[in-house]
């Protein structure tokens, strides 16, 4: 591995650093994360949780608004009146008609997305992002944020047996993860929306990876853990026809577990309150580097 950190600079000046970790998935990230360059930073302010709740609540109905607004200025597609934000039957809603008129990565071939200018589709992709940002408002706030790089192809993917070995359930703070890229939702994320719209379009597993990381801000502790995949396992039983025809015969089975894939760990320099305190002042990155 010809690398050993990773550099964030953020848009007043603090710079946090990672150790790589030396592990096989790592070394695939970076092989991906080379290729980034000739992509712009996708929403260098994907921050989420560290501004209080009325700024985010705001923050996020704007950005759902601004989003349907923009979408049915091209063909009303998004018919159903706008609610609060917290109503999660509504993003569900929201989320299905971002997969089905977007497409998945490598089926945009819907009509609306063919004839649609380039700002309606991005907002049809931002739809997503506004979606997720109200979901993780009312479900957590946990604190974290995301870079991604705007179309840097997501083609690759990762090996199960790599997922069985180096998935964990509960990584620390400060860890950078792989960020999840398919057009659709994990069964942790149908089980956290109770979303009825499941189909071979809303739910799929993790599967193709990319530069594309979450930084986290938060531990979970071993009771929360549980909790989680006690319901999973029972969205998961509530569903089980629909799983067991599509290849997922136990709920044990890699691709439905809630892992997530470290590849590197922040080198802490201060107390944690202070560090989350100077990030909230600066949610915005202007510099991503490997040394």
């Amino acid at each position: 591995m010809d690398f050993s950190y990773l550099t964030i600079k953020l848009s007043k000046g603090l710079e946090l650093k990672f150790q790589l970790l030396d592990n096989p998935i790592t070394h695939l990230w970076l092989e991906r994360m080379l290729q980034r360059d000739r992509y712009p930073l996708d929403h260098p302010d994907r921050f989420y949780g560290f501004d209080s709740m009325e700024i985010e609540i705001d923050r996020a109905t704007q950005m759902i608004q601004h989003c349907v607004d923009t979408i049915n200025s091209h063909q009303l597609i998004i018919t159903r009146p706008s609610v609060d934000i917290h109503d999660q039957d509504y993003l569900n809603y929201l989320h299905s008609i971002f997969e089905q008129y977007h497409g998945l990565l490598d089926q945009q071939n819907h009509e609306y997305w063919n004839t649609a200018p380039d700002s309606v589709k991005r907002a049809l992709a931002e739809l997503n992002l506004s979606v997720h940002r109200c979901e993780s408002m009312t479900k957590s706030n946990y604190q974290r944020f995301v870079c991604t790089w705007f179309g840097l192809p997501k083609t690759e993917t990762l090996p199960m047996n790599l997922m069985q070995q180096y998935g964990t359930l509960d990584p620390e703070f400060g860890s950078v993860c792989l960020n999840y890229v398919e057009i659709g939702k994990t069964l942790e994320d149908l089980t956290l929306d109770n979303d009825t719209y499941i189909s071979d379009q809303a739910f799929l597993p993790f599967n193709h990876y990319s530069a594309d990381f979450v930084v986290k801000f938060y531990e979970e502790s071993a009771e929360q853990v549980t909790q989680r995949l006690e319901k999973m396992q029972h969205y998961y039983r509530s569903h089980l026809d629909f799983f067991i025809e599509r290849g997922y015969e136990s709920f044990q089975d890699v691709r439905l577990m809630p892992y997530r894939w470290k590849v590197a760990q922040l080198i802490e320099t201060q107390p944690r309150a202070q560090l989350i305190d100077i990030i909230q002042q600066q949610q915005y990155i202007t510099q991503v580097d490997l040394t």
